[in-house]
């Protein structure tokens, strides 16, 4: 029997798109008739689940997972779900990542914009002794069964998105799990081709630097383009009272010249001090560094992309002082040079 999930606490934010919880439904195998079998004690309609335009709070979004887990039967739904977490299920994020240029991009656009589809999940992307840590958190208690299970589908998504793009199974990098190992561990192997570390510290998907700059086959510019303003407009559209500091603080950095608005100016515009700011950031699971370093890529990368502009003139646009200092950021930021960058976008 799976224990219930808590009572909500307070009020919640409806910010998780619908549409995953049809594809369980679709997993299930479930008729209309039996719908109610998923939403039950969700407050979910199912005219409601049938509304593209439907958004999930937090709890709603669990007890549809504790619901499916139940009526599975299935320990390992997590894996098995996972499975079918295909790029395309993704609506845009999923069209963003297929048409993207090469792996590294198409990792990185995916842990940016994945709060616009899954808010308890937090991701982000850091390079690490020559790999890639794509790593993430769950806003579920670490020891329940949801959070493993959430976990696990995650993971498959992320594997099945770097297998799209390679044309290959993943082996040469590593999985890490900050869960224990489960009773159904043998299950993994089913799509898990790499090395698994249970009881990790964080979980993480480790991906080799080689296969960083793996070009995608199925690149389109004009639909990456395309998609790449479907996501960011997903992402402006959320309301943001889950993460207020992180809103306001990009907002700031957007009203002033790139790269100009220090940490002290943007405390003191939100009449608090640069600890406290700092503080409020990190409790959202951000910084005001990664935040400016997030502006100043995506101007970059759209500079590089739609202009002819040289590099020089680009380090200028953002106020770099000269290029070299531009040039080694954006090495940081993308794991290649402006002119590689340049390269792949164009072909």
């Amino acid at each position: 029997m799976v224990a219930p999930i808590p009572e909500a606490s307070g009020e919640q934010h409806a910010s998780i798109a619908v549409g995953y919880s049809r594809l369980m439904a679709r997993h299930l195998q479930l008729q209309e008739k039996n719908l109610g079998i998923l939403l039950k004690g969700s407050g979910l309609s199912v005219k409601g689940l049938m509304d593209d335009t439907t958004l999930l709070t937090k709890n709603q979004q669990l007890q549809i997972l504790h619901n499916a887990i139940q009526y599975s039967g299935n320990p390992a739904f997590g894996l098995d779900f996972g499975r079918a977490l295909t790029p395309p299920t993704h609506g845009p994020l999923g069209f963003l990542a297929n048409s993207s240029p090469n792996l590294v991009t198409a990792i990185q656009d995916f842990q940016s914009f994945i709060p616009a589809r899954i808010s308890i999940i937090q991701s982000r992307a850091e390079y690490r002794e020559g790999n890639l840590d794509c790593s993430f958190e769950v806003d579920i208690e670490d020891n329940s069964h949801l959070y493993r299970c959430v976990a696990e589908a995650f993971f498959l998504s992320m594997i099945s998105l770097v297998e799209f793009v390679l044309g290959d199974k993943f082996r040469e990098g590593s999985m890490h799990c900050k869960y224990a190992k489960p009773p159904h561990h043998l299950e993994y192997a089913k799509s898990v081709h790499c090395p698994i570390r249970f009881d990790a510290p964080v979980n993480k998907l480790v991906v080799p630097e080689k296969l960083l700059l793996t070009a995608n086959v199925s690149s389109d510019f004009q639909n990456y383009k395309f998609a790449l303003q479907q996501c960011q407009r997903m992402l402006d559209e959320l309301d943001d009272s889950e993460h207020p500091m992180t809103h306001r603080v990009r907002r700031q950095l957007l009203l002033h010249p790139p790269g100009q608005l220090s940490e002290e100016a943007a405390a003191q515009q939100n009449f608090i001090s640069k600890r406290t700011l700092a503080r409020r950031l990190a409790a959202e699971n951000s910084s005001f560094r990664e935040l400016r370093e997030q502006l100043l890529k995506s101007l970059a990368t759209d500079y590089l992309r739609d202009t002819t502009l040289s590099v020089e003139a680009v380090a200028v646009l953002l106020n770099y002082h000269d290029s070299s200092s531009f040039r080694r950021a954006f090495k940081r930021w993308t794991q290649m040079t402006p002119q590689q960058f340049r390269q792949c976008a164009a072909s």
